[in-house]
């Protein structure tokens, strides 16, 4: 009986356990389609506004890029899009927390550098 309680138990922690990363794996790609969705446009290949993909910082320039600057850089970028709105009414708190994870997640510093591409 013991060894099935510890079947059992080892099944459950495996299935939490896939449960959080394919979670972790959805919120990640999410981010990554955000990123692509509202940063690409102004950001993107040969860009005017600098080229940033996610391995264009460090993963502290991105933390504070997204705590001090955002805001202040982009309150006057509209976008088309949407009515002409300002992208910092655009986008969501949730959203933008997705970008934010993305980019410090895959960070030219982070253990999955990667572009958004």
């Amino acid at each position: 009986m013991a060894a099935r309680h510890r079947a059992l138990a080892g099944a459950l922690a495996c299935a939490v356990a896939m449960s959080v990363f394919g979670t972790a794996q959805a919120a990640d790609s999410d981010g990554q389609a955000l990123f692509k969705d509202n940063c690409n446009s102004c950001h993107g290949d040969g860009s005017p506004n600098g080229e940033y993909t996610p391995m264009t910082l460090i993963q502290d320039q991105w933390k504070r890029f997204f705590e001090r600057k955002f805001e202040r850089t982009h309150k006057d970028v509209m976008d088309p899009a949407n009515g002409n709105r300002p992208v910092t009414e655009t986008i969501s708190p949730e959203e933008l927390e997705a970008i934010r994870k993305f980019a410090v997640d895959h960070a030219a510093d982070s253990e999955n550098p990667m572009t958004c591409g």
